[in-house]
């Protein structure tokens, strides 16, 4: 465990560092792929040439017997929900850095990213249950308490259930949310719940892991354990047959992850540890 002067270190130097990049780089870009997604009724005027019949006011014009239409304006405030995975999966890492370590770094610099755009900002910690929610709010302090919990939180649970999390946000979020979930999504079965959180929200999948866990190279004999069981076993590394079944089921998961999003109208952001995040996240926010 770190002591509090270790952790406010740890925090503000993630704090320097995600600032940055959310002022410079990510804001402006946050801003034109969110802002203006949501749309809400200010009020009725007559209807002008070149206006969509789309948004004509049935009742107002049979009412006045001449069409009036509804006019929209873009929300001013959006909120942001960061679904965080932070199972024993999570503190994986072989090369660079443990997944848990770069997702904090991501989470931050969403979260200052919206907070930039005056947007609401909410936080949910899952394993295979609900860990810990912050409801949405704004706020150099609520976003460094966020970053702060991502550092030091001791999850109860260690493995992972996708589906009771989205659960949670469907019933937790009444309004439309942009939500992230970020996660190494090595679970099944999130399918349907996914279809249903898409159809009332903006969401993303991000999908953070470590190239061993893509494809194991030839090591011999190595001592193996498994973070969200806890058990060790010698796995030898030499056999082709088990590294064509290690690569095979990453690559199974990694179709099933992508597949449900696309299918449930949700995005799709997939890093290793040894990429750059910001390239990605980037390259995302232009896409859309």
């Amino acid at each position: 465990m770190m002591t509090t002067k270790e952790i406010l270190k740890k925090v503000r130097k993630i704090e320097i560092k995600t600032k940055r990049l959310s002022d410079n780089i990510f804001g402006g870009e946050y801003h034109s792929s969110f802002k203006g997604r949501g749309m809400t009724f200010s009020e009725v005027r007559p209807y002008a040439y070149g206006d969509d019949v789309r948004n004509i006011d049935w009742n107002v014009t049979a009412r006045y017997r001449t069409p009036f239409v509804k006019v929209f304006e873009e929300e001013r405030e959006l909120t942001m929900l960061l679904a965080v995975d932070i199972s024993k999966s999570e503190w994986f890492g072989t090369r660079s850095q443990l997944k848990r370590e770069m997702i904090t770094e991501i989470v931050a610099t969403l979260a200052f990213s919206a907070t930039q755009n005056n947007d609401k900002v909410g936080l949910v910690l899952f394993s295979d249950d609900i860990e810990l929610f912050i409801p949405p709010a704004k706020g150099r302090s609520h976003i460094l308490r966020i970053i702060r919990e991502l550092v030091d939180f001791e999850p109860k649970h260690v493995k992972t259930n996708v589906s009771n999390a989205l659960k949670f946000i469907y019933n937790i979020m009444k309004k439309k949310a942009i939500i992230f979930m970020i996660s190494d999504f090595i679970d099944d079965d999130y399918d349907t719940t996914l279809k249903i959180v898409g159809r009332k929200h903006d969401l993303t999948g991000l999908k953070i892991y470590d190239p061993m866990e893509k494809e194991i190279p030839d090591l011999g004999l190595v001592l193996m354990q498994d973070l969200e069981s806890n058990k060790k076993s010698y796995i030898d590394t030499g056999n082709a047959k088990l590294r064509r079944t290690f690569a095979s089921n990453f690559l199974r998961q990694q179709d099933y992850f992508q597949k449900s999003f696309q299918s449930a109208g949700a995005g799709v952001i997939s890093i290793s540890t040894e990429e750059s995040y910001i390239k990605k996240l980037l390259q995302y926010f232009k896409m859309r």
